[in-house]
Formats: C-alpha cells, structure tokens, sequence
C-alpha cells in the first residue's frame, strides 16, 4: 500500500498498534519455517565470513588482500543492485530464494572443495566473493519482500525484527564456532559447514504452504521498470529520507571492523582476546535492540530520526572514552541504536511501499545500506590511519548525527510540525508539534 506523497505521512507512525508480543510472527507457519532455516544458515554465514577472511590473510599476509575481498563481495549490490529489484518484483520470490539460496550452498561448496583438496588460491577466494556478491543481488530483494508475503502486514514489523535478532544471534554463535574448526580441523571443513547449512533454508522453502502466503501482484515485463521504481521513491519523501538516512549511516557509522581493530591494537593495546570481546558485547547490543523492536507495533520516523541521533552522540563519547572498560560499555547501546536505526527504517519503508514496488524499493534501500561500504570503508579507513582511531570513529559518528538532525528537520517540515521549547516544570523541554498547536500557544 501506499501512504500518497508523504506530506502528511512523514512523521506519523505505521501500525495499529503501539506494542505486541516479542515472537508474535512465529505464529504464522511459513514463517516459523522461514525463520528456523535462517538461524541454521546464518551461522554458518558467519562461519564462512571468519574463515574467509583467515584464510585470505594466511594466504597472503596481507590486510589490504582481506579488504579486497570484503570490497567484491559488496561491489556488486553498490553496481546491479537496482536490477536485482526488478527481478524480484517480476517473479516469484519463493522460487528466486529457492534458486539463490542453492546458489550460495554452491560457493560454499566450491570454497571447502578447494581449500580441502590443498588447491585454493587468494583469487579462488576474490572470484567466489564476487559471485556471493552476484546472487546476493537478487536474494537479498527477494528475501526482504518475501516477508511481507509470508506473514502480511499485521506482523511485517515483528518479522523484520526478528530477521534482525536471527542474524545477530548467528553472529554471537558463527564466529566461535568458526575459529574452534579452524583450529581444529582446518578451514576447509568450515566452509563445507557453511555449504551445507544452506540445506535448511532450502528445505524450509519447498515446505511452506503456498496457498498461505499473501498473495501480491507481480510486475509484468516491460521497459523503464528501473526508472519507475526510482521515481516511485523520489516522488515520496516518507521512502526517500528513511533511505538517505540509512545511507549515510551505513557508509559513514557502521566501520567497526575497522574502528574495533584499531581502537583494541593502536589506542588501548588489549590484543585480539579483547578484540573479539568488544564485537561479542556490540553483537549482543544488536541483538537486545532486534528483541526491543519486535515487542513494538509501530515504526515512527521520528524514532527513526532519534535513535540515528543517539547513536552519532554516543560514537563520538566512545571515540573520546580515556578508558577501555567506559569504550566497551558504550558498544552495547551503540549496537543496540543502531540495529533499531536498522529495522526501523526497513520496516517503515516496506510498509509504505505499494507491494508490486516493493522489491524495488528494498533493492534500492539495500544498495544505499550494504553498497556504502566498499566507499565509506576506504575514506574512514584513511582518516583512521592518518589521524587516529579517536578521529576516525568521531568522523563516522559526526556525520551519522548531521544527517538524521538534517533529515529529522526535513521530516518534521514535510509533517507541518514545528520545533517548540518549553522551560515549565514537567514537561518536556524539546519537542515537536504541529504548526497550529504552536501557533495557538503563541
């Protein structure tokens, strides 16, 4: 459906409901399938995003040659991602999940058959990133407008929430898993782990019941459907600022691969024990922040626009903490704003989003997430090593927070709300209202 030209609708809520139970998707039995075979491939994604990385570095020793293959694997949804949408508003998306999620199983193969028989090279390892990348294009579209299909748009916002809590819990499990196998056994049987997991997924897609699903019309062939779902967002700023906001955030706020080495190795010199330790406690903040979103019902723009706000203060405090224990602790609700900054603007902008758009739409929001990076890491990357990690991570905050201040003016202008000072006792200093309320108390 969608929410017309966003005047009215940009500040307001999107929902009936303001709270609901944390698990309340579950019900639904598609996606309760759904759901199990992504915990199940989840972590073995995180396995393999270790061990590929350990492996590229054993082979190489370099950390530049780990950087390349983050970049290819990104490269792609930064360059088709867009066609990816089309795809997958033009056909079935269980089918396409079907075929790109053996498509991944495949990579995941073909990385433990070469690293197991002793041939792997680091552009084995190059090519199969780009390939990932390549399905991905098409799979994450699919993947984030199924949801809408398989539990409607009563439970569209819980759903992607727990997408999101999935995912990180994955990401507390994955990793330690990973680095136990590769210890052990070698990085061949990680990967094979990995190709493997994608099984679950599989078979929890041939299981679903498709008389169940929402049904949403498909958009036919024909030309200019690209520009069409470009101008579709432009013309609604309810769509464009939620993706302009996400864009700056996952560009420029979102390098803690690059922040968390640095701050462990060059500022507080803890090692790689208290590095892992510092991803464990923002993967845990991510997580407590994905169960928070899944108890509310709604998804405010203006929630939105304050927890980016949040989140770029509180980088700056951590980029400035003198002491190690006070950066560690800030991590948390870091972690934890900025999944919220996440699943609120997903779900907000799906749900704004006609559905024969949709696809589209989340390929676009994809492209402006997860396409950053291969541009924001280099730049925040250089500030890092040429001014210190302090600067780097203040940089990456700063500008979050300039953004969703501008963005949230923006907003509130389109909303005809105004921002309004009261000093009285009890109420709340700063806020906004609507033009009227502020016109009356004048």
């Amino acid at each position: 459906m969608s929410t017309g030209n966003g005047g009215d609708s940009a500040p307001a809520h999107i929902s009936d409901t303001s709270r609901t139970s944390t698990f309340s998707s579950l019900k639904v039995r598609n996606y309760r399938l759904f759901f199990t075979g992504a915990i199940v491939s989840n972590t073995g994604t995180w396995m393999a995003r270790i061990t590929q990385d350990w492996l590229v570095l054993s082979l190489t020793g370099s950390a530049a040659a780990v950087g390349i293959t983050t970049a290819l694997q990104f490269l792609p949804m930064l360059l088709f991602g867009l066609y990816g949408g089309v795809i997958a508003d033009r056909y079935p998306k269980r089918l396409l999940l079907v075929l790109s999620q053996g498509a991944l199983g495949l990579c995941g193969l073909a990385l433990a058959v070469l690293t197991l028989s002793g041939h792997i090279q680091v552009w084995h390892v190059y090519l199969i990133a780009f390939l990932l990348g390549m399905v991905t294009v098409v799979d994450n579209p699919a993947r984030q407008s199924f949801v809408s299909e398989m539990v409607g748009p009563a439970h569209l916002r819980n759903a992607v929430s727990l997408n999101s809590a999935n995912f990180q819990s994955a990401r507390l499990v994955g990793p330690a898993v990973a680095g136990l196998l590769i210890a052990s056994i070698g990085s061949g049987w990680a990967f094979l782990v990995n190709g493997l997991s994608f099984l679950a997924p599989l078979t929890a897609l041939l299981l679903m019941r498709t008389g169940e699903l929402h049904k949403v019309e498909r958009a036919p062939r024909g030309k200019g459907q690209l520009r069409e779902g470009l101008r579709y967002v432009a013309a609604r700023p309810e769509l464009i600022w939620p993706i302009a906001l996400v864009g700056f955030v996952g560009t420029f706020g979102f390098n803690f691969p690059i922040w968390l080495t640095a701050f462990a190795d060059d500022v507080f010199h803890v090692g790689p024990g208290m590095y892992g330790f510092l991803n464990t406690l923002m993967a845990v903040g991510s997580l407590v922040g994905a169960l928070l979103s899944a108890r509310r019902g709604t998804s405010r723009l203006r929630m939105l626009v304050g927890a980016a706000v949040a989140f770029g203060a509180l980088e700056i405090a951590a980029a400035l903490s003198p002491a190690f224990w006070l950066f560690a602790l800030l991590l948390v609700p870091i972690g934890m704003l900025g999944l919220t900054v996440n699943v609120t603007a997903n779900s907000s902008v799906q749900m704004a989003t006609d559905p024969v758009m949709r696809g589209r739409v989340m390929s676009l929001y994809m492209m402006v997430f997860v396409g950053g990076t291969p541009l924001g890491a280099p730049l925040v990357g250089w500030i890092t090593d040429t001014y210190g990690a302090r600067v780097g991570f203040a940089t990456g905050g700063a500008v979050s927070l300039v953004a969703a201040a501008v963005i949230g003016l923006v907003l509130a202008r389109l909303g005809g709300l105004r921002l309004k000072l009261d000093m009285r006792r009890g109420h709340p200093h700063v806020r906004f209202v609507p033009r009227e309320e502020l016109a009356t108390a004048a």
